[in-house]
């Protein structure tokens, strides 16, 4: 789940990753009689880029085409989605990705069409005198920002020329990234071909900390603003994750949000490529027909277990289609495939992320943090490991953020209250509540009062894959006809990229129908000097 790591000094010296451009559409094709359904399986940000982009180029083919989309969640965005303070729908919070940035074409072109109002990561946080941010190795602040103009000056002190060697570092990568939206590369039909042959690879094959070692930067900058950056945005550290996601992580400029939820983005791509939007209705089975296409099972689901009528003795509808998307992780997606396809998703470790979100009238403690009591603590924390593990231990969350001020008017008289999410690798127990507001510590099974917790949601993700270091990529096309929009994920885990995947598979689609693709191995023909 990306979060902004609030930070005038880093706007200054982080290009963004995400700075996109967009490739023109199809040129107009002659009209083809020929009707084709689809089946879209995930409406979250790949699956419902993927109905958007086919519904798209399709018309601009002259191709007629019948979008159904399946959903086994009761919404759509996938990991995009809001809940509601109080279970009040003026109060939205982000419980998934959070934020994505100006450059985002993909997205901020969708917020254009769709008249969705955007406003800036952080603009509602509070107004007051403490720090903006500060970068915690679990005994005390290793750096702390203040929203000043003496933040950048006060970066440079500490960490030298790194910060500027980082910038040119995202920078470089930036633009070897930015041709994958590009002729002759777009449509890519190999992720693992298009990341060699643009020199992408070099970032993907290493650890964070080798690819930043390798390129001059490493020392006090790796280890407490990237590693911190990391932590926050992927929940790994840097001899964890690869070092593409590593340049991907130091990229907050121009962050926003939609106001009301970024899932509305990904609602709307759906709902204007299709009117067959299945909601609460999970697939459990795609079977190859014996001519061609394909049987999609299917049936409601009954809880956020994802249990099935199926389990309860109702039949499943199965239904025909020509093509099939899979836009969810294969693992997680619980559906079989019959026959088993040339290529099956390996299965892969994912990260195991807690968000906990709760109001509260209180302040963070200093004494929490190892400043003085009466100290300000930052309104945004991220964490490092600390440089020396003997002396203690690394923190127990990745972040804690004050999102905002809110009237909570269920007291009388109604009183101020601060909205706070806290990512980490654990729950977050009433102990560690207590401590950070240096309250009493419950006793064992009993939770913080309503007086001083008067809200409160918890949400286990599976939010993204452990970056490994790897060098290939899951496989855009499962089979003949299946299609797989996942492999995206360990190479760039984004709502962005998701995106751009769902559109890349939506133009390979009509270019096979239409006949209208490059030909296999053009690119390849080409000298890979005269490529890049």
């Amino acid at each position: 789940m990306r979060v902004p790591a609030i930070s005038v000094a880093f706007s200054l010296l982080f290009v963004s990753i995400h700075a996109f451009s967009f490739p023109s559409f199809l040129g107009a094709q002659k009209p083809i009689k020929t009707s084709k359904r689809v089946a879209v399986i995930g409406g979250g940000a790949a699956g419902s880029s993927a109905a958007y982009h086919i519904q798209r180029f399709a018309q601009r083919a002259g191709l007629d085409v019948d979008i159904t989309i399946f959903e086994r969640n009761h919404y759509l965005g996938g990991r995009s989605t809001t809940v509601h303070a109080y279970d009040d729908p003026r109060f939205p919070i982000e419980l998934g990705a959070s934020i994505f940035v100006e450059q985002n074409q993909i997205l901020v072109d969708a917020c254009t069409e769709f008249n969705l109002s955007t406003s800036g990561a952080g603009d509602e946080r509070p107004r007051d005198d403490r720090p903006t941010l500060g970068v915690w190795d679990g005994a005390k602040f290793v750096y702390t920002q203040y929203g000043t103009i003496w933040d950048l000056p006060r970066l440079l002190w500490r960490y030298g020329y790194a910060p500027i060697k980082t910038r040119k570092l995202v920078q470089k990568t930036v633009n070897r990234f930015l041709k994958m939206y590009e002729e002759p590369f777009f449509p890519w039909s190999s992720l693992s071909d298009v990341a060699l042959l643009l020199g992408l690879t070099q970032a993907t094959a290493a650890t964070g900390i080798e690819f930043l070692e390798k390129n001059g930067v490493g020392g006090l900058f790796a280890k407490e603003i990237v590693q911190a950056s990391t932590r926050v945005n992927y929940a790994q550290e840097l001899n964890e994750i690869h070092g593409l996601e590593t340049m991907v992580s130091m990229a907050p400029e121009g962050a926003m949000a939609v106001e009301g939820g970024n899932w509305q983005m990904f609602a709307h791509m759906a709902k204007t490529a299709s009117s067959d939007v299945r909601l609460n209705v999970t697939v459990s089975a795609i079977e190859r027909r014996e001519k061609s296409g394909f049987g999609i099972t299917s049936s409601p689901t009954i809880s956020s277990l994802g249990d099935t009528v199926d389990s309860y003795g109702v039949k499943s509808a199965t239904e025909s289609f020509d093509t099939v998307i899979l836009a969810a992780p294969y693992q997680f997606a619980n559906v079989s495939i019959l026959p088993a396809p040339e290529s099956i998703p390996s299965e892969i470790p994912w990260v195991k992320l807690h968000v906990t979100l709760f109001t509260s009238p209180r302040l963070l403690h200093g004494r929490a943090f190892g400043i003085d009591s009466d100290a300000e603590v930052p309104t945004t924390i991220l964490t490092t490991v600390p440089s020396d593990p003997s002396t203690h231990s690394k923190p127990a969350f990745f972040s804690i953020s004050t999102l905002r001020a809110v009237n909570n008017t269920a007291f009388s008289p109604p009183r101020t209250e601060y909205m706070y999410k806290i990512f980490s690798h654990e729950s977050v127990n009433p102990a560690f509540l207590a401590e950070i507001f240096d309250l009493p510590t419950p006793a064992a099974g009993h939770e913080l009062s309503r007086d001083d917790i008067s809200w409160m949601y918890r949400k286990v993700w599976h939010s993204y894959p452990y970056g490994l270091p790897r060098v290939t990529f899951e496989e855009l096309k499962l089979d003949e006809g299946l299609w797989y929009t996942s492999g995206m994920e360990s190479f760039i885990s984004t709502m962005e990229t998701n995106a751009l995947m769902g559109k890349n598979i939506a133009r390979l689609l009509i270019d096979e129908w239409t006949g209208s693709g490059q030909k296999k191995g053009e690119v390849e023909q080409k000298p890979l000097k005269e490529i890049l």
